[in-house]
């Protein structure tokens, strides 16, 4: 596979020629993969397969997790817990290190969630995730009614408590992937059959405003081709977000850079490695790296507490 420029700014943040390497395979559709800095090992969603897995050097793909209620999105809280969104419960649910897991976002105004598919957290401790619906979807989740009536963007406060939906309820069609700019000033938001990305300003209470278009034509919107799913911003504030043929990456301000070419469609990424500079892709049946010259943004869950 190669990288199709758009611009040679591309090339301060991956080599010509690199290259993509395949870790394993063998899976239905992966998922929501989040680096573990502590074990240094990833640990991804095999969604349909309804599989938690982890990935070491040392010791390939092993199961975690077997059923996993088709788990997707995956993070740390800033006291090294994993949060996991969870497609057949539709819920958010905390897991300790000593293996208690509690629920902490499943209804929103008495009505059951669609399915939370991506979450991140910032650095005061909140929790941000999208809800759109594909876990009630067959092979991604489990086929039933839904309850609420649009899918939304939410937001949980630090201190726990009541869900606070944090866009028009009208705003996104499909929300899914969505990440922080370095600073935290900025929120952005991918809705995947408008094949597109949206970004909003952050306050420092939590809320967003101004929400306006920052990338458009990512595709279609049709699965087959490769769609805006998982997306994470980098060090620089540079936005990586999949789409047909691989991951598209656009400059801060919008332009698109280019595409880091895949040999299949990938589900999301994330950064891992000791220097925070290799890229790992969960995608359809493989999971693939990538070098990178340019590190994964520093999220809250690094930082020692």
């Amino acid at each position: 596979m190669s990288v199709e420029a758009k611009s040679d700014r591309i090339y301060e943040l991956v080599d010509r020629d690199v290259e993509v390497e395949k870790l394993a395979t063998g899976f239905t559709f992966t998922e929501g993969p989040i680096w573990d800095r502590r074990e240094r090992c990833l640990y991804f969603s095999d969604m349909p397969a309804d599989i938690r897995r982890r990935w070491s050097q040392a010791g390939g793909a092993v199961e975690v997790r077997n059923p996993s209620n088709k788990c997707n999105g995956m993070t740390f809280d800033v006291d090294g817990n994993l949060l996991v969104c969870e497609h057949v419960t539709s819920s958010v649910v905390r897991e300790s290190p000593d293996g208690t897991r509690e629920t902490i976002a499943s209804h929103f105004e008495g009505k059951e969630l669609n399915s939370p598919n991506d979450v991140v957290v910032r650095s005061d401790g909140s929790i941000y995730f999208s809800d759109p619906w594909y876990g009630r979807m067959p092979g991604f989740g489990v086929e039933r009614e839904r309850e609420l009536g649009f899918q939304g963007l939410y937001r949980i406060p630090p201190e726990g408590g009541e869900l606070e939906l944090l866009a028009d309820r009208q705003e996104f069609e499909m929300p899914n992937g969505l990440c922080f700019s370095p600073d935290e000033s900025l929120l952005y938001v991918n809705d995947t059959p408008k094949a597109h990305i949206k970004v909003f300003d952050a306050s420092a209470d939590g809320s967003i405003a101004n929400g306006r278009l920052f990338a458009e034509g990512i595709g279609t919107g049709v699965i087959a081709e490769g769609i805006p799913d998982g997306m994470k911003c980098d060090e620089r504030g540079n936005i990586w977000v999949t789409g047909p043929k691989g991951v598209w990456i656009f400059g801060s301000d919008g332009e698109h850079l280019g595409i880091v070419e895949i040999p299949e469609a990938v589900g999301n990424m994330t950064w891992g490695g000791d220097d925070w500079k290799e890229l790992y892709l969960p995608s359809s049946t493989s999971l693939y790296r990538v070098r990178t010259k340019v590190a994964g943004d520093r999220v809250p869950y690094l930082e020692d507490r």
